[in-house]
Protein backbone atom coordinates (compact mmCIF):
# COMPACT_ATOMS: atom_id res chain seq x y z
CA UNK A 1 0.00 0.00 0.00
CA UNK A 2 1.25 3.46 -0.71
CA UNK A 3 -0.46 6.91 0.44
CA UNK A 4 -1.94 9.32 -2.47
CA UNK A 5 -3.06 12.15 -2.65
CA UNK A 6 -7.20 13.09 -3.58
CA UNK A 7 -8.20 16.57 -3.65
CA UNK A 8 -6.93 19.48 -1.43
CA UNK A 9 -4.73 17.86 1.01
CA UNK A 10 -7.21 14.21 1.59
CA UNK A 11 -5.17 10.66 1.84
CA UNK A 12 -6.21 8.16 0.09
CA UNK A 13 -4.73 4.50 0.39
CA UNK A 14 -4.08 3.05 -3.08
CA UNK A 15 -3.18 -1.04 -3.66
CA UNK A 16 -0.30 -1.44 -5.53
CA UNK A 17 -1.79 -5.50 -6.70
CA UNK A 18 -4.43 -7.30 -7.31
CA UNK A 19 -5.95 -10.79 -6.52
CA UNK A 20 -6.92 -12.78 -9.67
CA UNK A 21 -9.18 -15.53 -8.16
CA UNK A 22 -9.45 -17.16 -11.15
CA UNK A 23 -10.09 -21.06 -10.20
CA UNK A 24 -8.71 -20.97 -6.65
CA UNK A 25 -12.23 -22.23 -5.63
CA UNK A 26 -11.01 -25.27 -7.00
CA UNK A 27 -8.18 -26.21 -4.86
CA UNK A 28 -8.02 -29.85 -5.59
CA UNK A 29 -7.96 -29.20 -9.62
CA UNK A 30 -5.30 -27.18 -9.60
CA UNK A 31 -2.37 -29.22 -11.11
CA UNK A 32 -4.97 -30.92 -13.51
CA UNK A 33 -6.25 -27.41 -14.63
CA UNK A 34 -2.39 -26.30 -14.69
CA UNK A 35 -1.10 -29.92 -17.35
CA UNK A 36 -4.82 -29.12 -19.21
CA UNK A 37 -3.92 -25.74 -20.42
CA UNK A 38 -0.16 -26.06 -20.69
CA UNK A 39 -1.13 -29.20 -23.47
CA UNK A 40 -3.72 -26.01 -24.75
CA UNK A 41 -1.12 -23.79 -24.79
CA UNK A 42 1.75 -25.77 -26.51
CA UNK A 43 -0.35 -27.18 -28.94
CA UNK A 44 -2.08 -23.62 -29.72
CA UNK A 45 1.45 -22.00 -29.70
CA UNK A 46 2.37 -24.78 -32.35
CA UNK A 47 -0.26 -24.86 -34.33
CA UNK A 48 -0.46 -21.35 -35.17
CA UNK A 49 3.18 -20.92 -35.52
CA UNK A 50 3.25 -23.67 -38.01
CA UNK A 51 -0.01 -22.71 -40.17
CA UNK A 52 2.22 -18.95 -40.26
CA UNK A 53 5.28 -20.99 -41.49
CA UNK A 54 3.06 -22.81 -43.93
CA UNK A 55 1.42 -19.99 -45.21
CA UNK A 56 4.68 -18.09 -46.02
CA UNK A 57 6.48 -21.32 -47.23
CA UNK A 58 4.34 -22.41 -49.81
CA UNK A 59 3.34 -20.80 -53.01
CA UNK A 60 -0.01 -22.14 -53.46
CA UNK A 61 -1.35 -20.49 -50.70
CA UNK A 62 -0.46 -17.31 -51.41
CA UNK A 63 -4.05 -16.03 -51.96
CA UNK A 64 -5.94 -13.71 -50.32
CA UNK A 65 -7.80 -15.94 -47.77
CA UNK A 66 -4.83 -17.77 -46.63
CA UNK A 67 -2.81 -14.27 -46.25
CA UNK A 68 -5.58 -13.29 -43.82
CA UNK A 69 -5.24 -16.69 -42.28
CA UNK A 70 -1.49 -16.21 -41.59
CA UNK A 71 -2.68 -12.91 -39.47
CA UNK A 72 -5.07 -14.87 -37.68
CA UNK A 73 -2.63 -17.43 -36.50
CA UNK A 74 0.04 -14.70 -35.79
CA UNK A 75 -2.54 -12.53 -34.10
CA UNK A 76 -3.54 -15.98 -31.61
CA UNK A 77 -0.46 -16.72 -30.80
CA UNK A 78 -0.30 -12.81 -29.08
CA UNK A 79 -3.83 -12.83 -27.66
CA UNK A 80 -3.08 -16.11 -25.66
CA UNK A 81 0.15 -15.23 -24.37
CA UNK A 82 -1.71 -12.27 -22.38
CA UNK A 83 -3.68 -14.38 -20.48
CA UNK A 84 -2.69 -17.57 -20.37
CA UNK A 85 1.34 -17.91 -19.20
CA UNK A 86 0.24 -15.96 -16.28
CA UNK A 87 -2.75 -18.17 -15.36
CA UNK A 88 -0.53 -21.20 -15.96
CA UNK A 89 2.18 -19.57 -13.20
CA UNK A 90 -0.92 -18.84 -10.82
CA UNK A 91 -2.18 -22.35 -11.33
CA UNK A 92 1.24 -23.82 -10.30
CA UNK A 93 2.84 -21.88 -7.96
CA UNK A 94 -0.90 -20.67 -5.98
CA UNK A 95 0.36 -16.82 -6.41
CA UNK A 96 -2.55 -15.27 -7.31
CA UNK A 97 -1.62 -11.32 -7.01
CA UNK A 98 -0.69 -9.61 -10.30
CA UNK A 99 0.72 -5.86 -9.84
CA UNK A 100 -1.84 -3.12 -10.71
CA UNK A 101 0.68 -1.69 -13.56
CA UNK A 102 0.72 -6.01 -15.05
CA UNK A 103 -3.21 -5.47 -14.61
CA UNK A 104 -2.97 -2.99 -16.95
CA UNK A 105 -0.83 -4.00 -19.40
CA UNK A 106 -2.87 -7.20 -19.54
CA UNK A 107 -5.95 -5.57 -20.51
CA UNK A 108 -4.83 -3.10 -22.56
CA UNK A 109 -2.94 -5.95 -24.88
CA UNK A 110 -5.89 -7.84 -24.97
CA UNK A 111 -8.73 -5.01 -25.58
CA UNK A 112 -6.22 -4.19 -28.69
CA UNK A 113 -6.25 -7.70 -30.10
CA UNK A 114 -9.49 -8.46 -29.75
CA UNK A 115 -10.51 -5.32 -31.48
CA UNK A 116 -7.64 -6.37 -34.51
CA UNK A 117 -9.44 -10.59 -34.18
CA UNK A 118 -12.99 -8.64 -34.72
CA UNK A 119 -11.47 -6.37 -37.73
CA UNK A 120 -9.46 -9.82 -38.86
CA UNK A 121 -12.84 -11.93 -39.01
CA UNK A 122 -14.52 -9.22 -41.03
CA UNK A 123 -12.15 -8.32 -43.39
CA UNK A 124 -11.85 -12.78 -44.03
CA UNK A 125 -16.09 -12.53 -44.82
CA UNK A 126 -15.52 -9.63 -46.68
CA UNK A 127 -12.77 -11.72 -48.56
CA UNK A 128 -15.60 -15.23 -48.83
CA UNK A 129 -18.11 -12.22 -49.96
CA UNK A 130 -16.08 -11.50 -53.05
CA UNK A 131 -15.35 -15.08 -53.71
CA UNK A 132 -18.63 -16.53 -53.58
CA UNK A 133 -20.89 -13.68 -54.78
CA UNK A 134 -18.31 -11.91 -57.33
CA UNK A 135 -15.90 -14.96 -58.42
CA UNK A 136 -15.76 -13.07 -61.89
CA UNK A 137 -14.42 -9.71 -60.14
CA UNK A 138 -12.73 -11.49 -57.39
CA UNK A 139 -8.91 -11.34 -58.75
CA UNK A 140 -8.98 -7.83 -59.80
CA UNK A 141 -11.09 -6.84 -56.53
CA UNK A 142 -9.06 -8.69 -53.78
CA UNK A 143 -5.35 -7.65 -55.46
CA UNK A 144 -2.05 -7.79 -53.29
CA UNK A 145 -2.65 -4.31 -52.64
CA UNK A 146 -5.82 -4.37 -50.84
CA UNK A 147 -4.96 -7.38 -49.23
CA UNK A 148 -2.23 -5.32 -47.59
CA UNK A 149 -4.73 -2.41 -46.39
CA UNK A 150 -7.19 -4.51 -44.77
CA UNK A 151 -4.70 -6.17 -42.96
CA UNK A 152 -2.73 -3.40 -41.58
CA UNK A 153 -5.98 -1.70 -41.08
CA UNK A 154 -7.14 -4.58 -38.62
CA UNK A 155 -3.43 -4.30 -36.87
CA UNK A 156 -3.58 -0.46 -36.62
CA UNK A 157 -7.47 -0.33 -35.40
CA UNK A 158 -6.06 -2.68 -33.01
CA UNK A 159 -3.24 -0.12 -31.79
CA UNK A 160 -5.87 2.67 -31.51
CA UNK A 161 -7.63 0.88 -29.27
CA UNK A 162 -4.48 0.60 -27.30
CA UNK A 163 -3.89 4.25 -27.26
CA UNK A 164 -7.17 5.20 -26.19
CA UNK A 165 -7.21 2.41 -23.44
CA UNK A 166 -3.85 3.97 -22.09
CA UNK A 167 -5.25 7.39 -21.87
CA UNK A 168 -8.35 5.88 -20.04
CA UNK A 169 -6.72 3.57 -17.57
CA UNK A 170 -4.63 6.47 -16.04
CA UNK A 171 -8.10 7.96 -14.84
CA UNK A 172 -9.09 4.81 -12.47
CA UNK A 173 -7.75 4.85 -9.07
CA UNK A 174 -7.99 1.66 -6.58
CA UNK A 175 -8.03 1.97 -3.17
CA UNK A 176 -10.85 -0.45 -1.98
CA UNK A 177 -11.09 -4.27 -2.47
CA UNK A 178 -8.67 -5.68 -4.74
CA UNK A 179 -9.85 -9.00 -5.50
CA UNK A 180 -10.64 -9.82 -9.29
CA UNK A 181 -13.15 -13.06 -9.64
CA UNK A 182 -11.64 -13.83 -12.73
CA UNK A 183 -8.49 -15.64 -14.81
CA UNK A 184 -7.31 -12.43 -16.63
CA UNK A 185 -8.10 -8.70 -15.64
CA UNK A 186 -11.30 -7.40 -17.74
CA UNK A 187 -12.38 -4.05 -18.01
CA UNK A 188 -15.82 -5.02 -16.00
CA UNK A 189 -14.29 -6.17 -12.64
CA UNK A 190 -11.91 -2.92 -12.80
CA UNK A 191 -14.13 -0.44 -12.98
CA UNK A 192 -16.63 -2.29 -10.21
CA UNK A 193 -13.64 -2.03 -7.94
CA UNK A 194 -12.36 1.53 -8.95
CA UNK A 195 -13.01 4.32 -6.27
CA UNK A 196 -12.66 7.13 -8.49
CA UNK A 197 -15.50 8.50 -10.57
CA UNK A 198 -15.91 6.47 -14.29
CA UNK A 199 -18.67 8.11 -15.18
CA UNK A 200 -16.23 9.69 -17.67
CA UNK A 201 -14.69 6.74 -18.77
CA UNK A 202 -17.19 4.40 -19.13
CA UNK A 203 -19.03 6.20 -22.04
CA UNK A 204 -15.82 6.62 -23.92
CA UNK A 205 -15.56 2.44 -23.48
CA UNK A 206 -18.78 1.58 -24.19
CA UNK A 207 -18.83 3.93 -27.75
CA UNK A 208 -15.43 2.16 -29.07
CA UNK A 209 -16.62 -1.31 -28.02
CA UNK A 210 -19.47 -0.64 -30.06
CA UNK A 211 -17.27 1.05 -32.59
CA UNK A 212 -14.58 -2.08 -32.23
CA UNK A 213 -16.97 -5.02 -32.35
CA UNK A 214 -20.51 -5.01 -32.79
CA UNK A 215 -19.81 -2.94 -35.95
CA UNK A 216 -17.61 -5.66 -37.46
CA UNK A 217 -20.01 -8.23 -36.06
CA UNK A 218 -23.03 -6.36 -38.12
CA UNK A 219 -20.72 -6.40 -41.43
CA UNK A 220 -19.40 -10.25 -41.17
CA UNK A 221 -23.11 -11.00 -40.50
CA UNK A 222 -23.99 -8.75 -43.52
CA UNK A 223 -21.50 -10.28 -45.89
CA UNK A 224 -23.33 -14.09 -44.43
CA UNK A 225 -26.35 -13.03 -45.40
CA UNK A 226 -25.49 -11.98 -49.01
CA UNK A 227 -23.17 -15.23 -49.33
CA UNK A 228 -26.15 -17.63 -48.03
CA UNK A 229 -28.57 -16.09 -50.01
CA UNK A 230 -26.33 -16.49 -53.18
CA UNK A 231 -25.33 -19.88 -52.14
CA UNK A 232 -29.19 -20.82 -52.17
CA UNK A 233 -29.91 -19.60 -55.66
CA UNK A 234 -27.44 -21.65 -57.05
CA UNK A 235 -29.15 -24.77 -59.09
CA UNK A 236 -26.74 -27.65 -58.38
CA UNK A 237 -26.40 -29.37 -54.90
CA UNK A 238 -22.69 -29.96 -55.74
CA UNK A 239 -22.03 -26.34 -56.35
CA UNK A 240 -24.04 -25.43 -53.28
CA UNK A 241 -21.75 -27.42 -51.07
CA UNK A 242 -18.74 -26.63 -53.32
CA UNK A 243 -19.45 -23.23 -52.37
CA UNK A 244 -20.09 -23.63 -48.55
CA UNK A 245 -16.90 -25.24 -48.30
CA UNK A 246 -14.84 -22.06 -49.25
CA UNK A 247 -16.50 -20.46 -46.10
CA UNK A 248 -17.36 -22.96 -43.75
CA UNK A 249 -13.83 -23.28 -41.59
CA UNK A 250 -14.28 -19.28 -41.41
CA UNK A 251 -17.98 -19.45 -40.42
CA UNK A 252 -16.54 -22.06 -37.84
CA UNK A 253 -14.72 -19.28 -36.29
CA UNK A 254 -16.74 -16.67 -36.54
CA UNK A 255 -19.18 -18.25 -34.29
CA UNK A 256 -16.89 -19.63 -31.93
CA UNK A 257 -15.62 -16.46 -31.00
CA UNK A 258 -18.66 -14.24 -31.50
CA UNK A 259 -20.99 -16.57 -29.49
CA UNK A 260 -19.04 -16.71 -26.56
CA UNK A 261 -17.93 -13.18 -26.13
CA UNK A 262 -22.20 -12.59 -26.41
CA UNK A 263 -22.71 -15.20 -23.83
CA UNK A 264 -19.68 -13.55 -21.26
CA UNK A 265 -21.23 -9.93 -21.44
CA UNK A 266 -25.11 -10.88 -21.56
CA UNK A 267 -24.74 -13.31 -18.72
CA UNK A 268 -25.50 -11.64 -15.17
CA UNK A 269 -22.10 -10.80 -13.36
CA UNK A 270 -23.57 -12.21 -9.83
CA UNK A 271 -24.24 -15.34 -8.03
CA UNK A 272 -24.03 -19.18 -9.87
CA UNK A 273 -23.68 -16.94 -13.14
CA UNK A 274 -20.18 -15.93 -12.15
CA UNK A 275 -18.92 -19.15 -12.22
CA UNK A 276 -20.69 -20.18 -15.99
CA UNK A 277 -19.29 -16.42 -17.11
CA UNK A 278 -15.35 -17.88 -16.53
CA UNK A 279 -15.83 -21.35 -18.19
CA UNK A 280 -17.37 -19.34 -21.39
CA UNK A 281 -14.41 -16.66 -21.30
CA UNK A 282 -12.18 -19.52 -21.81
CA UNK A 283 -14.15 -20.12 -25.29
CA UNK A 284 -12.94 -16.69 -26.94
CA UNK A 285 -9.58 -16.47 -24.56
CA UNK A 286 -8.18 -20.22 -25.16
CA UNK A 287 -10.43 -22.12 -27.11
CA UNK A 288 -10.58 -19.57 -30.36
CA UNK A 289 -6.78 -19.49 -30.76
CA UNK A 290 -6.69 -23.43 -30.51
CA UNK A 291 -9.81 -24.01 -32.82
CA UNK A 292 -8.42 -22.25 -35.22
CA UNK A 293 -5.44 -24.20 -36.68
CA UNK A 294 -7.16 -27.19 -36.09
CA UNK A 295 -10.43 -26.27 -37.92
CA UNK A 296 -8.18 -24.87 -41.15
CA UNK A 297 -5.95 -27.90 -40.98
CA UNK A 298 -8.80 -30.64 -40.98
CA UNK A 299 -10.84 -28.85 -43.54
CA UNK A 300 -8.78 -26.86 -46.20
CA UNK A 301 -6.87 -29.75 -48.65
CA UNK A 302 -4.59 -27.16 -49.61
CA UNK A 303 -3.06 -26.60 -45.63
CA UNK A 304 -3.11 -30.57 -45.58
CA UNK A 305 -1.10 -30.80 -48.76
CA UNK A 306 1.34 -28.10 -47.79
CA UNK A 307 1.68 -30.16 -44.18
CA UNK A 308 2.25 -33.44 -45.39
CA UNK A 309 4.82 -31.94 -47.52
CA UNK A 310 6.49 -29.99 -45.03
CA UNK A 311 5.95 -33.99 -42.81
CA UNK A 312 7.83 -35.37 -46.15
CA UNK A 313 10.40 -33.05 -46.23
CA UNK A 314 11.30 -32.97 -42.64
CA UNK A 315 11.86 -36.76 -42.70
CA UNK A 316 13.62 -36.79 -45.69
CA UNK A 317 15.81 -33.96 -44.09
CA UNK A 318 16.39 -36.39 -41.03
CA UNK A 319 17.23 -39.35 -43.10
CA UNK A 320 19.89 -37.21 -45.17
CA UNK A 321 20.91 -34.51 -43.07
CA UNK A 322 23.84 -33.94 -45.79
Amino acid sequence: MHLMEKGEGENQTSIMEFILLGFGDLPELQILLFLLFLVIYIVTMSGNILMVALVVAYQHLHTPMYFFLGNLSCLETCYLSTILPRMLASLLTGDRTISVEGCMIQLVLFGSLVTTECYLLTVMSYDRYLAICKPLHYGTLMNGRLCLQLAAGSWISGFLVCRIFICLMPQLIFCGPNEIDHFFCDFTSLIQLSCSDTSQVTPFIYIFSFLDAVSPFLLTLASYICIIATILVIPSTTGRQKAFSTCSSHLIMVALFYGTIMIVYMLPKSGTWRALNKVFSIGHTVLTPLANPLIYSLRNREVQEALRNAVRRAVTLTKNPD
